[in-house]
């Protein structure tokens, strides 16, 4: 009798229940609410005091902290944040003064207990040391460094707060020479002195760039990367009659035009050495757009003088190709002697120059994407300007 009564009940029972159940999903899981926290804690790690952080040997220093409170668990992105200035200490709020300089180390985490990349941190050290030093070498020098954390969760803007700041007491760096990232040049003459301009990085060659720059006369240039263009190079081979030397103002050019840089930079001895070639500027189109060809795949001559583009007169001015024979893909580059033509080859991407980064084994559609692929017809050219990097065809 029993056993059937509860069989009996059980249906209603679970009718019964069931709409309490979706209520409560509904009014607690469905829809959380982001809370904002303003800020969290980094815990200083247990022997910070005694422990010397000896970064160049070592694989990585270990950071702990609690979850910022947003309401409800969510995936959480830290970035870390270092200085060795100790008024960074005093920040408390996501805006950090101009007057303090800090570095936020490009490896981001996700977990509460992170590993933090030593090497990273090395060298972000080393350099807010030189940048306060005058470049001074602080290999060896036991110093404090600066740590905080910069936490949001994945995809939503508004959701940013910073930790605390801790400080590692006993920190010693070692200068560890690297090949750039990326290369921009600056100078009075280029972009009209107002913004550095990108290099592009000859594809498939290590620690090479190339670029054109319009020089008056008198002026001079210095390289580095996107923060800041210092470096003169510990070479300049002159290989345009522009009259180009190093001085401490930089590369120096005595005769004005347009020129096509080629550095080089090595690490010997630790140390970075770089070589700055200069070229008369020269620029070409070439491929199936210069028509047929003999054999009917295009005009793939490296250099064909038939289809360089016209060199203006000064910054401002746009370089232009010929009209285009045959209709296709949009083939160009600027010539670096010595390096073949793929190798310094650009599109056009969003109104700007696009230095090929990719093997094209068969077009820029198909080996890296439409959007970098530009159509050309007959009767229409090839429009550079090569101070800003812009162009079209028209």
């Amino acid at each position: 009798m029993k056993n059937i009564i509860k069989s009996l009940l059980a249906p209603a029972c679970l009718l019964a229940v069931l709409p309490f159940m979706a209520s409560c999903e509904t009014d607690t899981d469905s829809n959380p609410t982001l809370q904002k926290p303003t800020s969290f804690v980094l815990n200083t790690p247990a022997y910070a005091d005694n422990n010397v952080y000896d970064l160049a040997n070592s694989e990585s220093v270990n950071f702990t902290t609690t979850q910022p409170d947003y309401g409800y668990p969510a995936i959480t992105v830290y970035e870390v944040q270092v200085s060795v200035d100790s008024k960074f200490a005093e920040v408390t709020t996501l805006d950090v003064p101009e007057n303090i300089a800090y570095t936020t180390l490009a490896n981001t985490y996700t977990t509460a207990n992170m590993d933090v990349d030593a090497t990273e941190l090395n060298n972000a050290i080393v350099a807010l040391y030189q940048a306060a030093h005058d470049g001074a070498d602080p290999s060896g020098i036991p110093m404090s460094a600066y740590v905080r954390l910069l936490a949001h969760v994945n995809g939503v803007s508004d959701s940013y707060c910073c930790s605390n700041v801790i400080e590692l007491k006993n920190v010693v760096v070692s200068y560890i020479a690297v090949l750039p990232e990326n290369v921009y040049v600056a100078g009075p003459s280029i972009r009209g002195g107002s913004e550095p301009k990108e290099l592009g990085a000859v594809y498939g060659v290590e620690g090479e760039w190339y670029g054109m720059v319009y020089m008056s006369e008198g002026s001079s240039l210095k390289y580095g990367d996107a923060s800041a263009q210092t470096t003169v190079p510990n070479t300049v081979d002159d290989q345009a009659n522009s009259g180009a030397t190093a001085t401490d103002d930089g590369v120096t050019f005595a005769n004005a035009g347009w020129y096509a840089l080629h550095l080089k930079v090595l690490i010997e001895d630790n140390s970075m050495r770089s070589t700055l070639t200069v070229y008369p500027g020269a620029a070409y189109v070439c491929g199936i757009i210069c028509g047929p060809g003999a054999d009917g795949t295009g005009v793939w001559d490296d250099p064909n003088t038939a289809w360089a583009l016209t060199v203006p007169t000064d910054a401002s001015g746009e370089w232009v190709s010929p009209a285009f024979a045959g209709s296709g893909e949009l083939r160009a580059y600027i010539k670096i002697p010595g390096l073949d033509w793929w190798r310094t080859e650009f599109t056009i991407y969003n109104g700007g120059l696009y230095w090929r980064d990719a093997d094209i084994a068969q077009s820029w559609a198909e080996n890296v994407g439409a959007a970098y692929s530009v159509t050309c017809n007959p009767g229409q050219q090839l429009h550079v300007n090569f101070d800003y990097d812009t162009a079209e065809v028209k």
